[in-house]
Protein backbone atom coordinates (compact mmCIF):
# COMPACT_ATOMS: atom_id res chain seq x y z
CA UNK A 1 0.00 0.00 0.00
CA UNK A 2 1.39 3.07 -0.74
CA UNK A 3 1.06 6.76 1.29
CA UNK A 4 -1.06 9.19 0.45
CA UNK A 5 0.52 12.08 -0.72
CA UNK A 6 0.03 15.73 -0.16
CA UNK A 7 -1.61 16.33 -3.93
CA UNK A 8 -3.60 12.97 -3.09
CA UNK A 9 -5.44 14.56 -0.11
CA UNK A 10 -5.58 17.92 -1.61
CA UNK A 11 -7.51 16.07 -5.01
CA UNK A 12 -9.71 14.33 -2.23
CA UNK A 13 -10.75 16.89 -0.70
CA UNK A 14 -11.09 19.28 -4.01
CA UNK A 15 -13.26 16.46 -5.46
CA UNK A 16 -15.64 16.32 -2.08
CA UNK A 17 -16.34 19.93 -2.01
CA UNK A 18 -19.71 21.40 -3.32
CA UNK A 19 -18.37 23.00 -5.89
CA UNK A 20 -17.01 19.89 -7.51
CA UNK A 21 -19.91 18.25 -6.57
CA UNK A 22 -22.11 20.84 -8.49
CA UNK A 23 -19.83 20.71 -11.60
CA UNK A 24 -20.15 16.71 -11.73
CA UNK A 25 -23.46 16.58 -11.34
CA UNK A 26 -24.95 19.17 -13.41
CA UNK A 27 -24.73 17.78 -16.96
CA UNK A 28 -24.43 20.69 -18.83
CA UNK A 29 -21.62 22.41 -17.14
CA UNK A 30 -18.76 19.78 -18.57
CA UNK A 31 -18.92 20.44 -22.09
CA UNK A 32 -20.01 24.11 -22.10
CA UNK A 33 -16.94 24.63 -20.26
CA UNK A 34 -14.86 22.58 -22.25
CA UNK A 35 -16.43 24.55 -25.62
CA UNK A 36 -15.45 27.66 -24.45
CA UNK A 37 -11.86 26.70 -23.23
CA UNK A 38 -11.93 25.04 -26.74
CA UNK A 39 -12.79 28.30 -28.43
CA UNK A 40 -10.21 30.14 -26.17
CA UNK A 41 -7.51 27.88 -27.26
CA UNK A 42 -8.39 28.56 -31.02
CA UNK A 43 -8.18 32.10 -30.59
CA UNK A 44 -5.11 32.15 -28.94
CA UNK A 45 -3.04 29.56 -31.00
CA UNK A 46 -4.22 31.43 -33.97
CA UNK A 47 -3.21 35.14 -32.74
CA UNK A 48 0.66 33.32 -31.99
CA UNK A 49 0.19 31.71 -35.06
CA UNK A 50 -0.26 34.85 -36.82
CA UNK A 51 2.34 36.74 -35.19
CA UNK A 52 4.88 33.75 -35.42
CA UNK A 53 4.15 32.97 -39.33
CA UNK A 54 5.10 37.30 -39.41
CA UNK A 55 8.24 36.96 -37.96
CA UNK A 56 9.43 34.48 -40.05
CA UNK A 57 8.64 36.47 -43.17
CA UNK A 58 5.53 34.17 -44.40
CA UNK A 59 2.51 36.15 -43.98
CA UNK A 60 1.74 39.52 -43.37
CA UNK A 61 4.51 41.02 -45.55
CA UNK A 62 2.06 44.30 -46.51
CA UNK A 63 1.68 44.75 -42.91
CA UNK A 64 4.20 46.52 -40.40
CA UNK A 65 4.99 44.04 -37.48
CA UNK A 66 3.62 46.58 -35.00
CA UNK A 67 0.15 46.62 -36.40
CA UNK A 68 0.13 42.88 -36.38
CA UNK A 69 0.94 42.29 -32.81
CA UNK A 70 -0.96 45.43 -31.95
CA UNK A 71 -4.33 43.02 -33.82
CA UNK A 72 -3.62 39.67 -32.46
CA UNK A 73 -1.35 40.53 -28.80
CA UNK A 74 -4.31 41.35 -27.44
CA UNK A 75 -6.13 38.70 -28.30
CA UNK A 76 -3.79 36.14 -26.46
CA UNK A 77 -3.71 38.78 -23.37
CA UNK A 78 -7.22 39.02 -22.94
CA UNK A 79 -8.32 35.26 -23.82
CA UNK A 80 -5.93 33.93 -20.73
CA UNK A 81 -8.51 34.59 -18.07
CA UNK A 82 -11.17 32.75 -19.96
CA UNK A 83 -8.70 30.13 -20.49
CA UNK A 84 -7.97 30.33 -16.68
CA UNK A 85 -11.37 30.40 -15.25
CA UNK A 86 -12.39 27.96 -17.52
CA UNK A 87 -9.40 25.67 -16.58
CA UNK A 88 -9.55 25.78 -13.00
CA UNK A 89 -13.93 25.02 -13.48
CA UNK A 90 -12.48 21.56 -15.36
CA UNK A 91 -9.82 20.66 -12.98
CA UNK A 92 -12.95 21.82 -9.90
CA UNK A 93 -14.51 19.01 -11.69
CA UNK A 94 -12.51 16.22 -11.86
CA UNK A 95 -9.11 17.13 -9.84
CA UNK A 96 -6.98 13.96 -9.79
CA UNK A 97 -7.70 13.66 -13.72
CA UNK A 98 -5.98 17.19 -13.83
CA UNK A 99 -3.74 17.43 -11.20
CA UNK A 100 -2.14 14.40 -11.04
CA UNK A 101 -1.95 13.36 -14.70
CA UNK A 102 2.24 14.00 -16.31
CA UNK A 103 0.39 14.93 -19.32
CA UNK A 104 -1.61 18.15 -18.10
CA UNK A 105 1.68 18.85 -15.91
CA UNK A 106 3.90 19.43 -18.78
CA UNK A 107 0.72 21.38 -20.82
CA UNK A 108 1.15 23.46 -17.72
CA UNK A 109 5.19 23.75 -18.19
CA UNK A 110 4.51 23.95 -22.11
CA UNK A 111 1.88 27.16 -21.00
CA UNK A 112 4.95 28.86 -18.95
CA UNK A 113 7.26 28.79 -21.37
CA UNK A 114 5.13 29.76 -24.31
CA UNK A 115 3.34 32.69 -22.49
CA UNK A 116 6.99 33.76 -21.61
CA UNK A 117 7.88 33.52 -25.29
CA UNK A 118 5.12 35.61 -26.09
CA UNK A 119 6.05 38.13 -23.81
CA UNK A 120 9.59 38.65 -25.12
CA UNK A 121 7.97 39.38 -28.55
CA UNK A 122 6.08 42.27 -26.99
CA UNK A 123 9.05 43.77 -25.16
CA UNK A 124 11.18 43.14 -28.04
CA UNK A 125 8.47 44.88 -30.23
CA UNK A 126 8.72 47.65 -27.65
CA UNK A 127 12.23 48.25 -27.69
CA UNK A 128 12.89 47.77 -31.31
CA UNK A 129 9.59 47.67 -33.49
CA UNK A 130 10.37 46.66 -37.32
CA UNK A 131 14.13 46.01 -36.22
CA UNK A 132 12.59 43.22 -34.84
CA UNK A 133 11.83 41.28 -38.19
CA UNK A 134 13.75 43.80 -40.70
CA UNK A 135 17.22 43.84 -39.01
CA UNK A 136 17.51 41.35 -37.00
CA UNK A 137 16.14 37.68 -37.99
CA UNK A 138 17.97 35.58 -35.97
CA UNK A 139 16.17 37.17 -33.41
CA UNK A 140 12.88 36.64 -35.02
CA UNK A 141 13.57 32.89 -35.46
CA UNK A 142 14.71 32.65 -31.48
CA UNK A 143 11.30 34.11 -30.79
CA UNK A 144 8.84 32.15 -33.59
CA UNK A 145 10.25 28.87 -33.98
CA UNK A 146 10.05 27.20 -30.31
CA UNK A 147 6.83 29.76 -30.09
CA UNK A 148 5.39 27.75 -32.57
CA UNK A 149 6.54 25.02 -31.27
CA UNK A 150 5.27 25.50 -27.59
CA UNK A 151 1.75 25.74 -28.79
CA UNK A 152 1.51 23.19 -30.75
CA UNK A 153 2.81 21.10 -27.79
CA UNK A 154 0.05 22.87 -25.34
CA UNK A 155 -2.56 21.73 -28.07
CA UNK A 156 -1.15 18.30 -28.30
CA UNK A 157 -0.98 17.81 -24.80
CA UNK A 158 -4.48 18.88 -24.14
CA UNK A 159 -5.84 16.53 -25.99
CA UNK A 160 -3.92 14.29 -25.00
CA UNK A 161 -4.51 14.37 -21.47
CA UNK A 162 -8.04 12.24 -21.69
CA UNK A 163 -5.74 9.61 -22.65
CA UNK A 164 -3.54 9.10 -20.26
Amino acid sequence: MTAMTSLDRFCLWLDQTSWSQTIQSTAWIVPTVQTLHILAVATVVASALMLNLRLLGLVGLDQPLERLSARFLPAIWWTLPVLLLTGVIMIIGEPARSLKNPIFQLKMGLLVAALAVTALHALRLKRGGNRLAAGRRGAALLIAIPALALWSGIVFAGRWIAYF
